[in-house]
Formats: C-alpha cells, structure tokens, sequence
C-alpha cells in the first residue's frame, strides 16, 4: 500500500491535467473534433483475411464480431472507473485512524466525512476524489495521504438499441467499455452500419443530463484495432448501432438523432424529420459532413434558405451524411435576452 501511496503523490500534477483534458473532451469543441476525425474518418474494407475463417469466407459482420468479442475482454481499470450515487467508499488516511471511515454517496453525488464536511464525489475517479481529500485535509494535517477504495459498486444503467442482437438497457457494475457493452447486447446483426453513435450524459447531474453525441467508426474500432476508440461508458449512456443507410443531424435543431433513409431522403425531409430548426439556428450556415472513402470527410455547405426559396436545388442525403446546423450568434443572443425578459416578468408575477 505504501507504494501506491508512494506512487499516487508523485502523479499528482498528472491526474490534475487528466481532468482538463476530460473536461475537454466533453465539449462540443470536441465534439466536432471526434466526429471529424477518428469517430468518423472514411471507413475502408478489412484485409481479406480477417473475412477467412477455416477455410470460409465470413460476412464482414461476422468478422467484426468475432472482433468484437476477442477484444470485448479489456480487463476492469479502477483508474478509469467514475464514482456514482450509492457507490460505497471505504476512506482511509494513513496513521489517522479516526478518519478511517466507509460513506455511501448520496443521490445527488455527495459525501460527509469528519473535518472536512461535505464533499462533491459523484462524477470523480478514485484518484481525484482522493487528491481532493488530500487538499482538504492539509488544513489541518501535515502531509496527509488518503487511498479511497470503493466497496460497493451501484448499478449503472445503459442502453443499447439498433442493429445489435439483443437491444434493451443493462444494468451492470463497475467501469464498462463501449466493446464489453456490444457483447453483452449478443454483437451486430447482418444490418449492422459502420456507425456507432453514443448519446453521453453527465455522471454528476441528477437527473443525467445530456451533453453530446459521439459517433465512433466499426471498423476503426473492431478491423483496424484502434484502441482509443473502446470508450468509457457511464450511466444512463445511450448506445445506437443503426442499420446501413442512415443519416446524423446534430446542432440547432428540435430533435437530433440518428435517422434512416428512405428512398430519396433531401435536406429538406432530413431536417422535417429532425423536427425543423430551433429559433436560433443560423438556416444558411449548414454544412454537411459526407464520407467520400478518404481520411477526411468532405465539407458541403448549404443554403437552406435558398433551398426553401427554390434559388438552389434540394440535396440528397447519402449513407452516413452528418448534417450539423450551427446557431446565429444574433439570433442566440436574443433568444436568450427573451427568455430573460420572461423570467423577470414571471418572477414579478409571482411575488
């Protein structure tokens, strides 16, 4: 234990910058960054002799699936799990046996504990929960050294809907990866599309909020081996495998989400089926993200507006199209001056 005591102070400007670039991570700014690049570069076809299995060809979703269950076997990492509502930690500081303590978090992520009171847990690992007691604690101790261990995992909730074998929600425990999450949902089906779309939530809000989608290349994942691709999951995630022949709309829009398509699907019928632009969307700034095979996906702008005014025509929407619509910085404004408006005169209204 003395080590990994030894061993947690000295990496502790290490972990701080790990949060950063967690927090990073999770912005849309990186967002965008993901869906450019690795999460959704041109995918190409597998060596043919990942398709050769005892002397039979496989279909590329066989392949991808037995893939995905030799890869599926990642081993369980405590550095990478986030501490949820009702986890139980079991809290020690070296030498200081009356802060020795085992605490369940709360529902909304806090704990309590002796000399420092109330503490945000939910959404940290263990090594940033026990950096942040250690801070807390050097108010009153000289050199404090506190290892968290956590007990009793809570069960965390995730679902995995579309082309896999078993779409439904799992409960499970401890920290899962995206590939261990396709196992247990049985792998892909034959319909399967290259695609996998994550709709991530916040671990630190309750109840979970959404914050963005990340859309993840199979093959990348699964042919290609790129490891960094096999995300971290936290409850309340929502994972979508669709069927091949879909579409991505994301940004100012009523109801963004994974779409399939239907015959000729336009603009025009994309964005209907993402239930038409919110007020503040900037209508002559879309662009669509189209996979030409290449490592970077083609840029296409488009005027809705000139669409909808007949100046230019209507534009299919191809195989693994993401259509993102980016908000007008002065319709954003005053969207948001109005509904200031309106909280004033509603809060005048009820006192």
């Amino acid at each position: 234990m003395g080590l990994n005591l030894f061993h947690h102070k000295v990496h502790r400007t290490d972990r701080l910058s790990g949060i950063k670039r967690l927090s990073l991570y999770l912005s849309y700014t990186v967002f965008i960054a993901v869906l450019l690049t690795a999460g959704c570069a041109g995918t190409r076809e597998a060596p043919p002799s990942v398709y050769l299995q005892q002397g039979r060809q496989l279909s590329k979703t066989e392949a991808l699936n037995n893939q995905l269950f030799r890869q599926a076997l990642k081993p369980f990492s405590m550095a990478d799990y986030k501490i949820g509502p009702e986890d139980l930690l079991e809290i020690d500081v070296f030498q200081v046996e009356d802060l020795k303590t085992s605490v369940r978090v709360t529902a909304r992520g806090f704990i309590k504990l002796p000399l420092v009171g109330k503490v945000k847990a939910g959404g940290l690992s263990v090594s940033e929960l026990e950096e942040l007691l250690t801070r807390k604690l050097e108010r009153f101790l000289e050199d404090p050294v506190v290892s968290v261990f956590v007990k009793e995992y809570r069960s965390q909730q995730i679902t995995v809907l579309g082309a896999v074998k078993h779409p439904q929600q799992y409960s499970v425990s401890g920290q899962m990866y995206l590939l261990e999450v396709l196992s247990l949902a049985g792998g892909l089906t034959e319909e399967a599309g290259d695609l996998c779309y994550i709709q991530k939530v916040s671990s630190e809000s309750n109840p979970p909020r959404y914050i963005g989608t990340i859309v993840i290349d199979l093959n990348k994942l699964l042919i290609e081996g790129k490891g960094e691709l096999n995300i971290p999951l936290s409850s309340g995630d929502v994972v979508h495998i669709p069927k091949r022949g879909v579409f991505f709309v994301d940004g100012a829009v009523n109801n963004p989400g994974v779409f399939q398509i239907k015959g000729r699907t336009t603009i025009i019928q994309a964005l209907s089926m993402a239930k038409g632009l919110k007020y503040e969307a900037d209508s002559s700034a879309l662009r669509i993200y189209r996979d030409n095979g290449k490592p970077e996906r083609e840029i296409i702008p488009v005027d809705y507006d000139a669409i909808l005014n007949g100046d230019s025509p209507d534009i299919p929407v191809k195989d693994k199209d993401i259509i993102i619509v980016p908000k007008s910085g002065v319709k954003d404004f005053f969207n948001r001056f109005v509904n200031t408006i309106r909280g004033f005169i509603s809060f005048g209204t009820v006192f």
